[in-house]
């Protein structure tokens, strides 16, 4: 699939100044954890016969690509574009020897069809493990730890400070007074996104997880 973009004129930019200044100055990546009550996900996924993981993804996933401050990247000449869409990053963990293999599924807005690609694909890898090549670039990245329960988590990505795409984490949900609550993470640079942006995401992560069982997919 085709990996389209626009480039970013940043001096017509309404978020120019904001993004030279932390690009030259401050370099600053913003975290926050958040409790998600996945509840409903549950019972929508156990009512479609589909997993969790695949599914979560697709939240967050949705979500991303709802909001320009996320698809944010640079071209081969460095220069600022923002994606048409951007897909997720994943891990697939492989229990047997303890190792995972990175790939990306291509987004699609109907949370079946990308669970489909997501099944396909992890078939496909599972027997490779690290990063697959040729992967697209137009891409965010996302993991999970479903073995521990965290109260806060965070990913350094240890670069010149310049990658802009959103790190998204969650643990393990557990039942809290009839209610499966799950830690989620998200990081992001401060040039392309403040606490406003980074708080919506998971207020409308929140809202399409309550909503699901009556979206027309």
């Amino acid at each position: 699939m085709k990996e389209n973009y626009t480039q970013v004129n940043i001096n017509e930019w309404s978020r120019g100044n904001l993004f030279k200044s932390y690009m030259d100055n401050m370099r600053i990546v913003m975290s926050l954890t958040v409790d998600i009550d996945v509840t409903n996900l549950i019972t929508f996924i156990k009512n479609n016969h589909l997993k969790f993981y695949p599914s979560m993804i697709w939240i967050v996933s949705k979500v991303v690509n709802a909001h320009d401050e996320f698809k944010y990247s640079w071209d081969n000449d460095r220069n600022l574009i923002k994606w048409d869409f951007i897909s997720p990053s994943y891990a697939d963990f492989h229990k047997e020897d303890e190792n995972f293999t990175k790939l990306v599924t291509v987004f699609s807005d109907d949370i079946f069809e990308f669970h489909n690609r997501f099944m396909a694909d992890k078939e496909q890898n599972k027997f490779r493990r690290a990063f697959v090549e040729n992967q697209p670039r137009n891409f965010f990245d996302v993991s999970c730890l479903p073995w521990i329960k965290y109260r806060h988590f965070d990913v350094h990505v240890f670069d010149e400070g310049d990658f802009l795409a959103p790190v998204i984490t969650w643990g393990k949900y557990e039942v809290e007074q009839e209610k499966y609550l799950m830690p989620l993470s998200m990081n992001i640079h401060h040039a392309v996104a403040d606490g406003f942006h980074l708080s919506r995401l998971f207020i409308e992560v929140q809202e399409l997880i309550d909503s699901i069982d009556q979206k027309n997919f």
